[in-house]
Order: C-alpha cells, then structure tokens, then sequence
C-alpha cells in the first residue's frame, strides 16, 4: 500500500516475529509516515529488525515505541538506525527500562542524526548520569 500514512498497532499482540515482518514492509514503503507499536512485546528482537528497516526507510516520521520490552541492547541498535537515517523527527521509547548504557548509545546518536526533535524517555530508568550523556 503506498497511501497509508498512519498505523497504529497498539497493544494488539504484536510479536517479534510481527515486527519482523513490518520491518520488511518498512523497506520498500515510502508513504508511512506515523508507526506506532507501542504496548507489544516486541523485545530487542522486533527492534532490531525495525532498526534494519529505519537505515533504509525515509519516509517514517514518527515512531512509537512505548513499553515494548526494549533493553539498552536494543537501544543502542535502534541508535545505529538514527546515525543514518534523515526521516524521524519523534522516536518514544518510554517505559522501557534502558538505562543508562542505552540512554548514552542514544546520545551519540543524536551527535551525529539532524532529523530527530523530539525524544521521549520517560520511565526509562534514566539516573543523572544517563541525563548527563544527553545534556554534553
């Protein structure tokens, strides 16, 4: 479908292997410009294969990914992504315990990305060290 500009998937089960196969989809579409899988239990695995689909796709705009069991490892392949993708402007990673490591990983990123405004870590077990590796 080239039309489609928004999908919401919250909380509707989605697995790592669902991810996996949107993030295939991600690849080729260039009309999606709002995705939000928030509340599925994506894990690191459903991440990472969205990561892969993020370096490619530059249509995506707007990613949510609140509570959906992203760890620091799977944070800092999603800042990977943001290192050369020029599309997302709003990534939500709230309530996903990343950390600090995964808070850093995100902040290199953001040295190097120009698109991203506006980053969401809200109950993301963010200390002042975390916050430290923003703010430099």
């Amino acid at each position: 479908n080239q039309s489609l500009e928004k999908l919401d998937l919250w909380r509707t089960g989605l697995s790592a292997e669902g991810a996996s196969a949107l993030a295939s989809a991600l690849r080729v579409n260039h009309s999606l410009k709002v995705l939000n899988i928030s509340g599925n239990r994506i894990s690191d695995a459903g991440v990472s294969a969205l990561a892969g689909a993020l370096r490619v796709n530059q249509s995506l705009e707007k990613l949510g990914l609140t509570s959906t069991g992203l760890s620091a490892v799977g944070a800092s392949t999603l800042a990977s992504a943001l290192c050369v993708n020029h599309s997302l402007k709003e990534l939500n990673i709230s309530g996903n315990m990343i950390r600090d490591a995964g808070v850093s990983a995100l902040a290199g990123a953001l040295r190097v990305n120009q698109s991203l405004e506006k980053l969401d870590l809200w109950r993301t077990g963010l200390s002042a060290e975390g916050a430290s590796a923003l703010a430099s």
